[in-house]
């Protein structure tokens, strides 16, 4: 098993957080947990989601970037490459 750097760390916990505030459960995210098909995301929760990462990751995602998200794990290699 690799191990984790503080930072992607940080990273995970972080989002972790983020998942919470849109309405996930704790016991449901999961690496390969899809938005859609694991979590039902809608385009409100997409807002949402979206919203508290920019927030809590001071940073911008463009619509075209929110397309590639598609798991939790995906969202992971997104942000250790902009975090």
């Amino acid at each position: 098993m690799i191990m984790e750097t503080m930072e992607e760390k940080k990273i995970r916990r972080n989002l972790y957080r983020v998942l919470r505030k849109t309405g996930v459960q704790k016991n449901d995210i999961q690496p390969e947990a899809s938005f859609s098909k694991d979590f039902n995301f809608d385009s409100v929760d997409w807002k949402i989601f979206t919203f508290y990462l920019e927030g809590i990751f001071d940073i911008s995602i463009r619509d075209e970037e929110v397309l590639n998200l598609g798991n939790v794990n995906d969202t992971l290699k997104f942000l250790k490459h902009t975090a």
